[in-house]
């Protein structure tokens, strides 16, 4: 019809090693979104012949044994969209996904939305234990608005693939994911489209669920890879990395190891480390505070080593690593 705006067509992309029950959960999420205008294209590491669903437009492209960046590169060069819209296999999308992100790419300035990946209502206890670390106020800081949707629409300069649309022309102009990373590859296209002079936007309402890892040991290894990366990235690109929210967990874990040895041998010392962590573990109850003594207890915990595991990794990231191995 005359005037009518065009709409934008969207490519989802789904990287997997192969099919699992969480993309097998995910069809009935896809199949409920509120546009039917999008495409999904699913990149397991070789075609078994499975069938989805009888009324999603899915292509299954096999990739061979890759990684997630060159997965999500294939995806988009078979991609028909306008909008690649990255998000992984163990995610899902709010009905009004696509929808609530399309608003923005009206604005051409904007290359790139994303928004939280929040933890599902009904994830297990001890994977629901990670979500509820990452949604501490003093788990995560300011990135706390990464696991649920906090604050209002603003210019970001870093958004994870989990939940990340991009233009498709932007995408091809940059050459796609730097492979050499994982994780981290997002990190270094948020910096390329940055430096295209092109925005990046986070909305709460961009919205995805993402299930989380069992917190033993699968939540620290995961904790302890991105901070490897991000004090990689630190050093490396400091245009995305180089901020104080990223310095604080290394700070406090050697205020806390430094701390506790000077304090067996001074009053002084004592006197002051002793008020400091016990405020310390006091906001952390204070924030990780849920009606399940048990999860409370284990939030609280689990937010400390948290910082620990990160802290510790940051600073290899920053001063020991000459080159990150994938």
């Amino acid at each position: 019809m005359p005037g009518q705006r065009k709409k934008i067509k969207v490519s989802v992309i789904i990287p997997l090693p192969r099919f699992n029950d969480y993309i097998r959960e995910s069809v009935t999420h896809y199949e409920n979104l509120t546009t039917k205008n999008f495409e999904i294209i699913l990149l397991p590491d070789r075609d078994e012949n499975e069938r989805l669903s009888g009324i999603l437009p899915i292509r299954i492209i096999a990739s061979g044994k890759v990684g997630p960046a060159e997965k999500r590169d294939l995806g988009a060069k078979h991609a028909l969209g306008e909008i690649l819209a990255f998000i992984d296999d163990d995610a899902y999308p709010r009905k009004d996904w696509l929808t609530k992100a399309a608003v923005f790419f009206k604005n051409k300035e904007v290359a790139a939305v994303g928004g939280p990946a929040i933890t599902p209502p009904d994830e297990p206890f001890w994977r629901r234990l990670s979500g509820d670390i990452f949604e501490s106020y003093l788990g995560s800081f300011s990135n706390r608005k990464r696991y649920m949707p906090v604050g209002k629409v603003h210019e970001e300069y870093d958004l994870p693939s989990v939940n990340l649309l991009v233009r498709k022309n932007v995408f091809n102009k940059i050459g796609g994911f730097d492979s050499t990373f994982y994780p981290g590859e997002d990190t270094k296209l948020c910096l390329e489209i940055k430096r295209l002079g092109y925005k990046i936007l986070y909305s709460p309402e961009v919205l995805v669920y993402h299930h989380r890892r069992d917190l033993f040991p699968n939540h620290f290894r995961q904790v302890a890879n991105y901070a490897l990366h991000r004090g990689y990235f630190a050093r490396k690109y400091p245009e995305t990395s180089l901020r104080i929210s990223y310095f604080v967990p290394s700070c406090f874990l050697l205020f806390t190891v430094a701390g506790f040895l000077i304090s067996l041998f001074s009053l002084t010392a004592a006197l002051f480390y002793w008020p400091v962590m016990g405020l310390y573990f006091l906001l952390d109850i204070i924030f990780a505070l849920k009606p399940d003594i048990l999860e409370t207890f284990w939030t609280v915990a689990g937010v400390f080593m948290t910082h620990m595991v990160y802290g510790f990794n940051f600073i290899r990231g920053l001063v020991f690593t000459s080159k990150l191995k994938r």
